[in-house]
């Protein structure tokens, strides 16, 4: 049995009896107006955190969201959506498939506005998902791709690139790990399947996405979300996992490599009115400009007493230099 056999195994075993072991969701759910989430879906909202990105979304948009798991971040796509096949939400779990149908046909029955049409439930792979080049405007997925392995994780989000229009986004929430996996932890299809030991680090994670063709990426949060401990998991220290939103941009990536944004920012306090770095970059005097990573480390090199570059934030919410 491949890895991938045991994750299915494993989730279809919780599309039958919803498990609390799989994920921990390191949020709330988010309320949203006129928005009755039926008992059965919150209780196989597997995650760890939130792919969904009101800022991202608008009516009449089609969306994709991979791995359905108890439907819900699916029907808060649909939620701003609200068209007609206006969210595919693709998964290769026959029992999910159906666990997530029969939920939105509850979710209907105590939503006047939501129409169980507004999503698509289609059986599929990650690796090879069954839509045309270009054919969405936003994808998510929560707690999936830290499953994979190295090659299936590029096929994923290779996938994703390709289905998404340009300027597209993919919303990512995924757990990352502050030191590595030690193996025999990594090789336990169990533990990976339940979303602890296939974590990588944000480095890694962050490259994969990159690596996969989009060129813009931003950090939306990151939290702590789970302990390894010492004595469990037969570890030397205790490991702590931590949780990542991430929304990463279907954009031509730059000559000198791509633009990941963690919150850093940049200002000008000298004595003209703003700092021109010549490369596209104008900084006010007194306000903190948001920048890339790159962009912050090549004004570092400058050396210059009237630039204040501040450290990532893990939090960012867009408006940033590139």
């Amino acid at each position: 049995m491949s890895y991938l056999e045991t994750v299915e195994q494993v989730y279809r075993d919780a599309a039958v009896q919803p498990a609390d072991n799989l994920c921990c969701v390191s949020e709330p759910t988010a309320a949203m107006p006129g928005l009755v989430v039926p008992d059965e879906m919150h209780a196989m909202n597997y995650g760890c955190g939130s792919a969904v990105r009101a800022d991202s979304l608008k009516p009449g948009q089609r969306a994709l969201y991979i791995g359905v798991g108890g439907g819900l971040e699916a029907l808060q796509l649909a939620y701003h959506t609200r068209t007609p096949g206006g969210v595919i939400a693709v998964d290769p779990v026959a029992e999910m498939r159906a666990a997530a149908a029969r939920n939105l046909e509850l979710t209907a029955a105590s939503n006047d506005w939501f129409d169980p049409s507004f999503v698509e439930i289609v059986a599929g792979d990650a690796r090879s998902l069954p839509l045309e080049d270009s054919s969405v405007d936003y994808a998510a997925q929560n707690c999936l791709f830290n499953i994979f392995l190295q090659d299936d994780l590029s096929s994923a989000l290779a996938e994703t690139c390709r289905v998404l229009r340009l300027g597209g986004r993919l919303a990512m929430s995924d757990p990352i790990t502050t030191r590595p996996i030690p193996e025999h932890l990594a090789d336990d299809e169990r533990l990976r399947a339940a979303c602890l030991s296939g974590c990588l680090s944000l480095d890694d994670y962050l490259r994969a996405v990159t690596d996969a063709g989009f060129g813009t990426v931003e950090v939306r949060a990151k939290r702590p979300y789970r302990v390894l401990d010492r004595a469990s998991y037969k570890l030397d220290a205790d490991l702590l996992l931590e949780s990542i939103d991430v929304v990463a941009i279907k954009a031509p990536t730059p000559e000198d490599g791509p633009c990941v944004f963690t919150g850093r920012t940049a200002t000008y306090t000298g004595e003209g009115e703003a700092y021109d770095d010549g490369a596209g970059h104008t900084l006010p005097r007194g306000l903190p400009q948001a920048v890339c990573d790159k962009t912050a480390a090549t004004l570092a090199t400058l050396d210059r007493d009237d630039l204040l570059l501040t450290p990532p934030t893990w939090h960012y919410a867009g408006g940033g230099c590139c």
